[in-house]
């Protein structure tokens, strides 16, 4: 259940640590460092550099890259991030912005990488406390059927009668616009087609107000998913400024698909809906902070990051404690082998990642007067599926660099370097040209589960993860060692 107020523990344990140093000395020098000592005054221009310089620096990591996949792919870390996120899971469960269960995991969390050595602390930020209460949908015409739904995150509720109504059935905005005289006082189903989840989560996020400019009562949005079994899919929509707020609920893709059939046929379709959604003051809550210290220039930062937040269904174990656990998993790698790069890596697990990236855009906001400082960001929050590449967005220079880099992980046949490295949580610093990267995975699947019932530990291979995390701390790691930063 969903508290109120703010988190009294991590507030007073906010407070506590306030003051404590997140210096850290006991991580010896990796060879890599050690091999580069001599250079530590000089501060070269990767631009001024042959590329064959730069190939021959970070081949130099070659055997160091073969420790960390070794230890991580078949040694004493095998499974380990898939067991943590298990028992994260099954501890906490899902997490949604402003709820206790997720004020637990940042607890949970905070503790968990303390007792593994790093050196944890806590962001304060606001984050959005929407609560869905109870929820139902029925059709009651043609025929009685109860339809499966999830509220739509900031949607507002119904009155507590609820709202009895015919239904206008559409599959665009387009037909709605050309269908407008129809859709007053009705609840507008929209039946649109998966395209990609890009662009068909306009439906998602927009239908609400769309359907209330022409003066609906409620929307029912067809699921933003290729492949249903009758399973909702929830997410955050997003109200227009000036436009009446009306509910709005996600549907199955078979009751869509149902209800069109039916409307083409020129039947009348009646729905009561019910939800006691409600939005609540904001949270304080707290983004989580674990790192290692770089021995020689630890102001410069190579950040790795997945979101602790999930929706308030399923374990939020694909979506995404997957990401949030390669994350800290790339940590305890670097760290067991008793490495220590030149720069500091720091693994941020964001809060409120559903509600817009909130968490994230306060973490920039204070930070980023020290964007000279940071490195590489880099995001995992679309599943921890078989790794296949990386994704790299930066300046020509620095994808020369980053091209090298993908190549020491040959031994787990994942050194393609693709376009356009994303995240919602780091976009802020992509935008401001701070080099990025993300994962990508064989994800054909992620859709299927994604903010449903079935984003379970269920969804999550032992073994891609192992393979996620090594090519996560490989190409942290190496980046964060390398003699100068990436260009911009």
């Amino acid at each position: 259940m969903a508290q109120e107020g703010g988190p009294p523990f991590l507030l007073s344990l906010f407070m506590s640590l306030l003051m404590l140093s997140s210096l850290c000395g006991c991580h010896p020098r990796s060879p890599g460092s050690i091999r580069s000592m001599a250079a530590a005054g000089h501060v070269s221009n990767h631009t001024a550099r042959k590329v064959s310089t730069i190939a021959a620096e970070v081949a130099g990591y070659a055997d160091v890259a073969k420790q960390i996949i070794d230890l991580a792919v078949f040694g004493a870390a095998q499974n380990r991030s898939h067991s943590r996120l298990a028992d994260f899971t099954d501890t906490i469960g899902n997490r949604v912005s402003g709820s206790h269960n997720l004020e637990m995991a940042i607890k949970y969390m905070y503790n968990a990488m303390a007792q593994d050595g790093l050196d944890v602390h806590l962001e304060p930020v606001k984050i959005p406390h929407w609560v869905r209460g109870k929820e139902s949908a029925e059709m009651i015409a043609p025929r009685v059927k109860s339809l499966a739904i999830l509220g739509l995150g900031s949607s507002v509720g119904t009155p507590p009668e609820g709202i009895e109504a015919e239904v206008l059935v559409v599959q665009s905005f387009e037909e709605l616009k050309n269908r407008a005289s129809e859709a007053i006082a009705r609840i507008v189903v929209f039946n649109q087609p998966f395209v990609s989840y890009g662009e068909t989560v306009a439906y998602r996020a927009y239908g609400a107000s769309e359907a209330a400019k022409v003066g609906a009562v409620a929307t029912l949005i067809r699921s933003i998913t290729p492949f249903s079994i009758n399973s909702p899919h929830t997410g955050l929509q997003d109200y227009q400024d000036g436009v009446k707020r009306i509910p709005s609920a996600c549907i199955t893709v078979e009751d869509a698909e149902l209800m069109w059939r039916m409307a083409q046929r020129g039947q009348r379709i009646v729905v009561r809906l019910s939800m006691g959604a409600k939005t609540l003051p904001d949270a304080d809550s707290f983004n989580t902070v674990a790192e290692i210290t770089g021995w020689q220039h630890p102001e410069q930062v190579v950040l790795l990051s997945g979101h602790l937040d999930s929706w308030d269904v399923g374990q939020g174990a694909m979506d995404d404690g997957g990401g949030a656990m390669i994350s800290w998993e790339a940590l305890s790698l670097i760290k067991d082998l008793g490495l220590r790069p030149r720069r500091t890596l720091r693994t941020v697990l964001w809060t409120a990642e559903e509600q817009n990236g909130v968490g994230a855009q306060q973490y920039y906001n204070r930070h980023k007067v020290n964007m000279s400082n940071f490195d590489l960001v880099m995001e995992s929050d679309l599943g921890t599926f078989a790794p296949v590449a990386l994704q790299f967005t930066g300046s020509d220079a620095a994808r020369k660099v980053m091209a090298e880099v993908v190549k020491l992980l040959a031994p787990i046949n994942t050194t393609k370097l693709e376009a356009h490295g994303e995240g919602t949580d780091i976009s802020p610093w992509l935008q401001a040209g701070v080099p990025g990267a993300s994962l990508h995975v064989a994800d054909s699947r992620y859709f299927w589960f994604h903010h449903s019932e079935g984003d379970t530990m269920s969804v999550q291979d032992p073994r891609d993860m192992n393979l996620c995390s090594a090519l996560w701390a490989v190409v942290a790691y190496v980046v964060a060692d390398l003699q100068d930063m990436l260009p911009r």
